[in-house]
């Protein structure tokens, strides 16, 4: 895909996290939101995957260990063709498949359950493992929040990924600087992050996790590189493309009553229109 066919689609996965939680009336907006254009690179451009196989045995794998942010996975899921884009109205409703966190067994597309932070880097590693001792080409992708990296069990995954040369494995973390009680760096400051991964043996790449041609420029180094895995710690702005959510850490956990839905969704229709006109929005 184009960058603006990216663009598009990312924009489309963001009103799905929008839709999602507003009908949920509960939820995580604001790290779904930041880690939207993540998604839907993973699962539009980078990923060896066929919704119409979701477990089929030579797919890439992909685990959301920052599972809260589970409405920004269901919509790519969504949107790439998993299930119907109307079902993420259904989210955390009764008798749903779309769970507040991400559980294999009832949704489609999703490999490994979370939510417990810091679990979610050690099953990706076993797979990649796991991968290795098979012989497999398949590669795992899994997604940490900044504020998850707080949790010991994350260095351990690390520790045991870099001291096996998992190559087949790449970590994402989502750096959008806040998490639920404030800044990152008030609360127990993780940085600097890249140095820590490079510390375990990490390849460690900094990007724009908003910026396509950076996103693109990383997955092709992680692919090329040999020996050792990739850590790939994104820039991002929580509540990305919703005004009154971006960079507000108070957006962590609350859903858009109706009138902020509203706004939020004309914020995202603001966005169309712009990247109609064939510019960045």
């Amino acid at each position: 895909m184009t960058n603006l066919e990216l663009q598009k689609t990312a924009n489309e996965v963001r009103k799905g996290i929008v839709t999602a939680v507003h009908s949920a009336k509960a939820g995580h907006p604001g790290g779904s939101l930041s880690a939207a254009d993540m998604f839907t690179y993973l699962y539009f451009e980078e990923m060896n995957i066929d919704p119409a196989d979701p477990k089929k045995a030579d797919r890439d794998r992909f685990v959301l260990s920052k599972g809260h942010t589970a409405p920004g996975y269901y919509s790519a899921l969504a949107n790439r063709g998993y299930f119907p884009v109307e079902d993420l109205k259904t989210l955390r409703h009764l008798g749903s498949y779309l769970q507040g966190h991400p559980c294999m067994q009832e949704t489609p597309g999703v490999d490994m359950s979370s939510g417990s932070l810091g679990q979610g880097i050690s099953a990706a590693v076993g797979m990649a493992m796991a991968g290795k001792l098979d012989q497999k080409d398949y590669r795992v992708y899994t997604l940490l929040g900044d504020g998850e990296i707080q949790e010991g069990q994350v260095w351990e995954a690390a520790m045991f990924a870099g001291a096996n040369k998992l190559d087949n494995l790449v970590v994402i973390v989502d750096n959008n600087g806040l998490q639920i009680d404030g800044r990152v760096e008030d609360v127990c400051s993780v940085y600097p992050i890249d140095k820590k991964f490079e510390a375990f043996n990490f390849q460690t790449i900094n990007v724009d996790g908003h910026n396509f041609d950076e996103i693109r420029a990383a997955m092709e180094k992680a692919k090329a590189t040999k020996g050792m895995p990739t850590a790939i710690v994104m820039k991002t702005v929580k509540g990305k493309g919703v005004s009154f959510m971006e960079d507000n850490a108070g957006w962590h956990g609350k859903a858009p009553n109706d009138d902020e839905y509203a706004t939020a969704m004309a914020d995202l229709a603001k966005i169309d229109e712009e990247l109609a006109k064939g510019g960045n929005a």
